[in-house]
């Protein structure tokens, strides 16, 4: 099989990082459980656009920790030679740190891809499984065929047909019988 994994939110907690930015910057709380949707109404669109490129500097990208589970999950869907795509929104920029940080924190994969289209990317690659937190991500993916999966989050729980879950253990669980 082949599996593409997005990075924030999904690899590793990402919200408490674009919260901390924005209440420093702008003087906006973004408390997590209550982001509904990506569309954050106390901030413009280039006060977020500015947020997220500082997330995404090397010294935020290397910081990161992995959600608990999601390295060793992923580690043994590599070690039975499924293929690993790793997936970001990332700009090319943060390419070079994005691949230190995979390295430090000992993530097995077969491919690094920071562009804002992951989906053409992933039909591209012919994956079988995205995982990723973007409810648009996550509805592309199922209506090219792609299985789509998540770790759950205020702005994507309950969307149709995805596989979700609480956490890496559980999701890793649930999506056992699609990696056949």
């Amino acid at each position: 099989m082949r599996l593409a994994i997005d990075i924030d939110s999904t690899l590793h907690p990402y919200w408490d990082q674009l919260a901390e930015i924005a209440k420093r910057r702008y003087g906006v709380d973004l408390p997590y459980d209550e982001q509904a949707t990506w569309a954050i109404d106390g901030l413009t669109p280039e006060q977020l656009k500015v947020i997220v490129e500082e997330t995404h500097r090397a010294d935020h990208v290397l910081a990161a920790e992995p959600y608990p589970g999601a390295v060793e999950a992923i580690t043994r869907w590599h070690e039975r030679g499924h293929f690993i795509h790793i997936t970001s929104h990332r700009t090319t920029d943060a390419h070079p740190h994005t691949a230190e940080w995979l390295e430090r924190i000992n993530l097995p994969h077969d491919d690094l891809y920071c562009s804002s289209d992951k989906i053409s990317r992933c039909v591209e690659l012919q994956i079988d499984v995205l995982i990723d937190d973007s409810p648009d991500n996550l509805r592309r993916a199922a209506q090219v065929g792609i299985t789509a999966a998540t770790l759950e989050h205020p702005w994507n729980r309950d969307l149709p047909g995805v596989i979700s879950a609480p956490d890496w253990p559980t999701l890793a669980h649930r999506l056992e019988p699609h990696l056949k």
